[in-house]
């Protein structure tokens, strides 16, 4: 049986997976995936990883991020960290829970889909543009 304090923190982790996959589902094009365990949680824009969870542990978020903004962040934000398992140029380890809130979280959710829209082709970028309806 549960403590009650594990019970709390069980019951915000499952809050807390359910948001972050509500927002990034939200945006155009995106699918969630398990492309690597049945614990890693992966969001992809047109095929392209933008986020990834661990279900598992999800006390930090890896997310996509320019390299001179994400050297800025790290400087900046004790959660902010190279990318864990992930390209450390240009992937941010986001520790939740820390000195990254809410509004910021979600706007580095944001940049991180908007850089990988970025990447694609401008045929496939206007296609994505224009689905912005959800």
């Amino acid at each position: 049986m549960l403590t009650r304090g594990l019970w709390l923190i069980s019951i915000f982790v499952v809050m807390f997976i359910d948001e972050l996959r509500e927002y990034c589902i939200a945006k155009p094009f995106t699918e969630e995936t398990f492309p690597f365990d049945e614990d890693t949680l992966v969001f992809k824009v047109m095929g392209k990883m933008f986020a990834l969870i661990s279900l598992s542990e999800p006390d930090t978020v890896n997310l996509k991020c320019d390299p001179e903004y994400a050297s800025e962040l790290r400087e900046r934000y004790i959660a902010v960290q190279p990318g864990y398992h992930m390209n450390k140029k240009m992937w941010n380890t986001v520790a939740l829970q820390s000195d990254v809130d809410e509004t910021l979280l979600r706007k580095l959710i944001d940049h991180s889909y908007e850089e990988v829209v970025k990447g694609m082709p401008k045929k496939i970028q206007r296609e994505i543009l224009g689905g912005e309806h959800g």
